[in-house]
């Protein structure tokens, strides 16, 4: 039997995953064929994009959408990375690398033990005249969120714990410089707490380790196996990600980016050391192969209980989740559903569950929470809300957050392509870059015509840069110096304006006065707690929410707020949802003619939509308070 690198971190979530996977013991001297292991890295490739892609929280999307052939058309970015990272390798590394863009004709590396073989391909296999080995797993992310694991003394700036050498382009932990002052920095406790971070093979930073970690255990198994091991001393280990500091200066030859250094002297690709930290990790991987073995060879289907390891909500989400282990909890108004609720329930005897826990005890249902458990009153609204079909309204509240809107509101919402690899001018990886814009205008409170007082801008190719012109429809339409900019989750709209504004300074003043000018529909659905505080509402009150209904289940997105005031639905839309957006979009150049028409009207109707739920729902607000 052949277990990859993948295999490896799926069959250790759990003692169950290896058996609903249905793995039979006359299949342990199966081999895998290079199509299956290529087709299991591309599933984890799209799944690690889907990730990154999505990683701003102002983002509304479901990362648990289910890698297709349509998602594929992200595949050629990833096989960018790989090349650029190979190409820097080569630059900082020197001495000769094997890298390709076909897994097959990467390094391999494999050993055998009772029974299994263990196999990994590597994506960048570095030898230099020193006989050092570097080996680097590129991965599309970016250096950003190791970037960020930072800490400081009390009052103090902060300083994250990997110092960058640009010399080497290459991230250190800085313990391991010699010499390096931590303590003029950090408190040394607060540095070890950052670091540990690299261990949650759960966490965003640590998955990734994780991975690296495990290739290494493979790849020192073959070295031992063969007895080369006095060779292990010469090998070191990076992750290749994308740097988040890079600027893209918009250099095309032969219509394909050219990504040299940016004017600061920054790599499109960093590497980060892991030597150390895989090194550190190896014990604990070793205990894992022995639970692998037992899971694989035993087969036990046994229900397990269920934590972070399911990765629920995640791009990572174990397949079986919903299918099999948490088939149990409800669509709505589960325990799951209680409100910023991350911290869990404290119970009587002073034990906190949260999250995936209480369903392990039991605690299914909302209302299967004790009512002694409840301490915070919007959760008594949730509670209500279900146990008595009862809507609550705070009336006052949502007339006081309607008067601060000025005429004429602006409901806008952008899609963007957050793309690994910057396409334009003055774009870092991934992001968020706006392809289509759907604006409704309403001049007077409910005076706003779905079709008339719409406007949309939308790409007509993906190729040529049409920001510009996406920026020029904006200020054409907006008149920044008044009115209301209103979007669901203004942020995110708010962040993008910003964007572009430094990217187009010609247009910066227009933009700028827009950016001023946002507000958020969920301030009015929800809450904001500092407006409700400055507008006179006491502390408490001004945090709870001022609509809430049964069928929210616990959320505010547009997906669930419409259904609740309109019969409005995207179910029967072409493009339902932003990763088909980011799909159809990304997609243009595969399409024929008649594809190209029916995606492209497609899309405007879908961001219509968007903007259009936005009216409706702010004109029953209102009713509401007549």
């Amino acid at each position: 039997m052949a277990i990859t690198k993948t295999d490896f971190i799926n069959y250790t979530r759990c003692s169950r995953y290896a058996a609903l996977e249905e793995i039979r013991k006359e299949k342990l001297d199966a081999d895998i064929s290079y199509d299956e292991y290529k087709k299991q890295e591309k599933t984890e490739v799209l799944k690690e994009m889907l990730s990154s892609m999505f990683e701003d929280e102002n983002y509304e999307i479901d990362k648990t959408v289910k890698v297709n052939k349509q998602l594929e058309a992200m595949m050629p970015y990833y096989k960018m990375v790989e090349m650029e990272a190979g190409r820097l390798t080569n630059k900082y590394f020197k001495g000769k690398s094997v890298y390709a863009s076909l897994t097959y004709n990467q390094e391999s590396f494999e050993f055998n033990k009772n029974g299994i073989r263990y196999l990994c391909y590597v994506d960048i296999y570095n030898e230099n005249e020193d006989n050092r080995i570097n080996i680097i797993e590129v991965k599309a992310t970016t250096s950003k969120k190791y970037f960020d694991l930072q800490s400081n003394h009390k009052k103090q700036d902060k300083f994250s714990i990997f110092y960058f050498d640009k010399k080497t382009n290459c991230y250190y932990l800085k313990d391991e410089i010699d010499g390096y002052d931590i303590e003029a920095e950090m408190p040394m406790e607060n540095y070890a707490k950052k670091r540990e971070t690299l261990f949650n093979r759960y966490s965003d930073v640590g998955g990734y380790v994780f991975d690296l970690a495990v290739q290494r255990y493979f790849i020192e198994g073959e070295y031992k196996q063969s007895n080369n091991s006095e060779n292990l001393k010469n090998i070191h280990y990076y992750l290749g990600v994308l740097n988040h500091n890079y600027v893209f200066d918009g250099t095309y030859k032969d219509k394909k980016a050219v990504y040299e250094a940016d004017k600061d002297g920054n790599e499109i690709v960093v590497f980060i050391d892991l030597t150390k930290v895989t090194e550190e990790y190896l014990n604990i991987i070793e205990a894992l192969e022995l639970k692998l073995e037992k899971y694989v060879f035993n087969l036990d289907v046994t229900k397990c209980p269920m934590g972070v390891w399911c990765e629920r909500k995640s791009a990572k989400e174990c397949p079986y989740l919903n299918a099999v282990c948490g088939k149990i909890i409800p669509s709505k108004n589960s325990s799951l559903s209680y409100l910023n609720n991350g911290s869990g329930f404290k119970t009587l005897d002073g034990r906190k569950l949260k999250g995936l826990e209480l369903i392990n005890e039991g605690y299914v249902n909302m209302l299967d929470i004790p009512e002694e458990w409840i301490i915070h009153q919007k959760h008594h609204i949730q509670r209500d809300a279900v146990r008595f079909n009862k809507i609550y309204v705070d009336k006052e509240k949502i007339k006081a957050g309607l008067a601060c809107l000025e005429y004429p509101i602006y409901h806008l919402d952008f899609e963007t392509m957050p793309c690994p690899m910057p396409r334009f001018k003055g774009e870092k990886p991934y992001i968020q870059s706006p392809f289509e814009f759907s604006l409704h205008i309403e001049r007077e409170p409910g005076v706003c015509d779905k079709e008339k007082d719409n406007y949309i801008f939308l790409a007509k190719t993906f190729d040529n840069d049409e920001r510009e012109e996406l920026v020029k429809a904006l200020v054409k339409y907006i008149d920044g110096t008044k009115g209301t900019l209103f979007a669901q989750n203004v942020s995110f709209e708010k962040s993008r304006i910003k964007e572009l504004a430094g990217m187009f300074p010609e247009y910066k003043k227009e933009l700028m006065q827009m950016y001023n000018r946002g507000f958020d529909l969920m301030w009015l659905v929800n809450t904001k707690k500092e407006l409700y505080k400055e507008l006179g509402f006491d502390e408490e009150r001004a945090s709870l929410p001022n609509y809430y209904h049964k069928d929210l289940s616990g959320s505010f997105s547009i997906k669930k707020t419409l259904p609740v005031f309109s019969d409005l639905s995207y179910k029967n839309l072409t493009v339902k949802n932003g990763t088909e957006a980011i799909v159809a979009y990304a997609n243009y150049n595969n399409m024929t003619k008649e594809e190209f028409e029916l995606y492209y009207n497609a899309l405007k109707i879908y961001c219509q939509q968007d903007t259009w739920a936005m009216v409706v729902i702010l004109d029953e607000l209102r009713k509401l308070c007549k």
